[in-house]
């Protein structure tokens, strides 16, 4: 049996575990040890594992069903469908040399946090990304805890917030600089977009969560363009406050293990002007339909809801 360390590695989120080694079969009792940190801590980060694809697909296996939970990627690896690889070159090859400089204009430090995948109405339950090869310095990936955030706001302001909801879709916001953008094409063909509640209650720890996120949020429904905009960016400064976020420094055989119900991302943005390999490997776990404290769930308005290991791809 494993003796796990679990090291608290930040105020509100963000544990490191040490003492197990995720390229066997774990026994439930540690499986249930992990899931429980997960939920108390909501970003777990392991070092020095050394797992290929098969291997960290069955330790996802472990935690619940995984899904290819994006439908705008090329193929996944044939034998590993469950597998999305991240690598700028990769979008550098399919959208044109200059993604980058387009990538640095579009993003600023707000703009670039996100939930995985809250376009569909039943996004990743949580995300498992892998580092194979990662530079020697910088490519830092930093988490925010969405429940503390909602905690943290006055209880007048949680108190409007509880009944409101908003629109997902892919490239909220984004408009691209010509007509012929290869990206926002690709989405249009193969539409994701849903209705959520701004605050979703966690189906396992009861918690009240704000679930809005730059990448995805279009607008708030039933609120004016202008309300809704200075609404969504007081929200979206508020969940990006450093108090309640993490940072991790990515080594080879690094693996963050998140949940995605209760927490938004950023990637990194501090490499694009260097010539440097940065590849990770993401597994995901499919999610339920986000409910509102009022009981509203969330509902479909373009495409479908990801199903266990499906192919959904372009």
């Amino acid at each position: 049996m494993s003796i796990l360390t679990i090291k608290r590695v930040a105020g509100h989120i963000g544990a490191e575990i040490t003492g197990v080694d995720l390229s066997h079969s774990l026994d439930p009792s540690t499986v249930e040890e992990i899931r429980h940190a997960l939920l108390t801590y909501k970003a777990l980060f392991f070092r020095g594992q050394t797992l290929d694809h098969g291997t960290q697909i069955a330790f996802a296996r472990q935690f619940g069903e995984l899904t290819h939970a994006h439908p705008h990627e090329d193929a996944p690896p044939e034998e590993h469908p469950q597998i999305l690889t991240i690598d700028p070159r990769r979008y550098e090859a399919r959208y044109g040399a200059d993604q980058r400089e387009r990538r640095r204009r579009q993003y600023s430090y707000h703009s670039g946090w996100h939930t995985d995948v809250t376009a569909a109405v039943n996004p990743p339950a949580a995300s498992i990304l892998r580092a194979e090869t990662v530079p020697e310095f910088g490519g830092d990936t930093q988490w925010t805890n969405l429940a503390a955030a909602y905690e943290g706001l006055s209880e007048p302001l949680r108190g409007f917030v509880d009944g409101l909801r908003a629109e997902h879709r892919f490239l909220a916001g984004y408009r691209p600089a010509d007509g012929d953008d290869t990206l926002v094409r690709r989405i249009n063909d193969n539409l994701l977009v849903s209705i959520h509640p701004v605050v979703r209650v966690h189906p396992e720890t009861g918690e009240r969560v704000l679930f809005v996120n730059p990448g995805f949020t279009d607008h708030i429904v039933g609120l004016s363009p202008v309300e809704s905009r200075r609404l969504l960016d007081l929200l979206y400064e508020h969940i990006t406050r450093p108090e309640y976020t993490v940072r991790f420094r990515w080594q080879p055989g690094s693996l963050a293990f998140w949940d995605n119900r209760a927490t938004a991302h950023l990637a990194p943005t501090d490499l694009d002007h260097l010539d440097v390999r940065r590849t990770l490997h993401r597994v995901t776990l499919i999610g339920d339909r986000p409910v509102g404290p009022d009981g509203f769930v969330s509902e479909i308005v373009a495409g479908r809801e990801f199903r266990a290991e499906s192919l959904v791809v372009a």
